[in-house]
């Protein structure tokens, strides 16, 4: 009878190691629906990050939406040598947050969360809710903000702060911002349902 404990607790590890991304990206309805399980329901984990941070729903998860699609070992590409060699990437940013070593790092020595792994959408959620809320901190964004709270983490605190940032990073604040907004709507009319 010790057999099907053991079944169930590998087979639990396991369906959380092989998360797929969503399907459909761009609604958070289905985004939320697609991931809600019992023992891993994004929406709880998203509202939980809510709650403490005080950054809402739709910009945490517009937020991973631009730096991974919600993929959870996503890497920016490599580059090549000679045009066709992979070569380093340009930078070490993993998993659904693309955090860098250096910032997921602090994150869990500020936060005590030593096991927290980049890969797991309920420890980069909770990455993305301290990244926003230390910004607003910092810096004086509004956590309402989605453009501000974007750039200042694709341009880092202090470029956002000294205004050094490119057009292209600002471009992509502003896709982030409009899919926040997508999200906000999407969220208010799934939840009437």
């Amino acid at each position: 009878m010790r057999i099907l404990p053991v079944v169930l607790v590998g087979s639990l590890m396991l369906s959380g190691c092989a998360m797929r991304p969503p399907a459909k990206v761009d609604n958070a309805c289905t985004i939320y629906q697609q991931n809600s399980s019992i023992f891993n329901s994004w929406e709880r984990q998203t509202k939980k990050v809510e709650r403490q941070y005080g950054v809402p729903a739709p910009i945490l998860l517009a937020t991973i939406r631009h730096e991974s699609s919600f993929h959870p070992r996503a890497r920016p590409p490599r580059r090549r040598l000679l045009g066709f060699i992979p070569w380093k990437r340009p930078s070490s940013a993993f998993g659904y947050a693309q955090a860098l070593d250096g910032t997921w790092y602090e994150y869990k020595q500020e936060t005590g969360r030593k096991m927290a792994r980049r890969s797991r959408y309920k420890d980069a959620v909770h990455f993305v809710g301290w990244y926003h809320d230390k910004t607003h901190r910092m810096v004086g964004v509004s956590k309402a903000d989605a453009y501000s709270l974007y750039l200042a983490y694709y341009a880092g605190r202090g470029g956002f702060a000294r205004g050094q940032y490119s057009q292209s990073m600002a471009n992509s604040a502003r896709r982030v911002a409009n899919t926040a907004q997508r999200y906000d709507q999407q969220l208010r009319s799934c939840n009437k349902r």
